[in-house]
């Protein structure tokens, strides 16, 4: 192993320096509200508070999808949460979300506000609510949820496993980038062999099974991800970058994506979504210039 000494843990952990790494300024071992902050509220049915995370843009191309389906009640208010900034732990969003984890969503349509938290959650609710990209057949819908939940359950392996110690930890360490790339690479090849079999995850319809997965393992393959493309040797997984890019092809996935996006190419960003013509100005300088 490459790494010099031995940690030994304390008989009692107690949190007594930063943790280090990219987001050590904001992680704490406690919950709730660390300040007072409202959230806004727009003039749409539903209120989306998010950043274009993998997790984000899930909610943001479902969003788009049900809009391009003609379902004008899928109308939304897409407002960004800067979480490297700590704003998901303010007094209104911790109201939203006691796990001040983006994203957060107020279904404001019916005659109680419905608060919902949970990328998963919030994906099975439109799905019901609007009728939309849930199969109705028991079969159908059985396999549409256990690889919704499957995706629930393997992202933190990809995310705060392998791209954590990979892409943002402090210093490089061999034993959880091997473990957690080992990890990633049985999920791909999970994935892999199930698309193999079928055009999408559930089988021949597109469902939110695929919306959950693609932002996490689509855009892996598609090296959008800890610049991890050709260490991880992604396109060995040539069913899986079928599917993701047939996915990305879908104009909705396109605009999703750049919904509450604050990095990258400006022509990529949309930091809010308040009517589908924001996307005509979708530069951070002309947002700014509508005030």
């Amino acid at each position: 192993m490459s790494d010099s000494t031995e940690y030994v843990p304390p008989k009692v952990w107690t949190w007594d320096q930063a943790s280090g790494g990219q987001f050590a300024n904001i992680n704490r071992p406690i919950a709730g509200a660390t300040h007072e902050k409202e959230l806004p509220v727009g003039k749409h049915p539903f209120q989306l508070y998010s950043l274009a995370t993998p997790n984000g843009q899930k909610v943001t191309i479902m969003f788009e999808e049900l809009l391009a389906l003609g379902h004008s009640g899928a109308e939304y208010d897409a407002w960004l949460i800067n979480i490297g900034e700590g704003e998901q732990f303010g007094s209104g969003f911790v109201e939203v979300n006691p796990n001040s984890k983006i994203p957060a969503l107020m279904d404001r349509s019916g005659p109680e506000p419905i608060r919902l938290f949970e990328s998963g959650s919030i994906l099975f609710h439109l799905a019901e609510k609007f009728g939309e990209f849930l199969p109705k057949d028991m079969p159908g819908r059985a396999e549409c949820m256990n690889w919704l939940f499957w995706q629930m359950g393997s992202a933190p392996y990809l995310g705060g496993g392998f791209g954590h110690f990979y892409a943002y930890a402090p210093t490089k360490m061999e034993y959880p980038i091997n473990r957690f790339a080992m990890e990633t690479k049985r999920q791909l090849d999970v994935l892999d062999r199930r698309l193999a079999e079928v055009e999408y995850l559930a089988g021949d319809a597109y469902t939110i099974a695929d919306i959950a997965v693609f932002p996490w393992y689509g855009g892996l393959v598609m090296g959008w991800q800890y610049g991890a493309a050709e260490f991880l040797s992604v396109k060995d997984y040539k069913n899986v970058l079928r599917w993701a890019e047939a996915i990305y092809a879908r104009p909705a996935v396109k605009r999703g994506r750049m919904v509450n996006r604050a990095t990258g190419e400006p022509a990529g960003q949309l930091r809010e979504r308040h009517d589908a013509s924001d996307f005509e100005t979708r530069t951070q300088d002309k947002l700014e210039a509508k005030g």
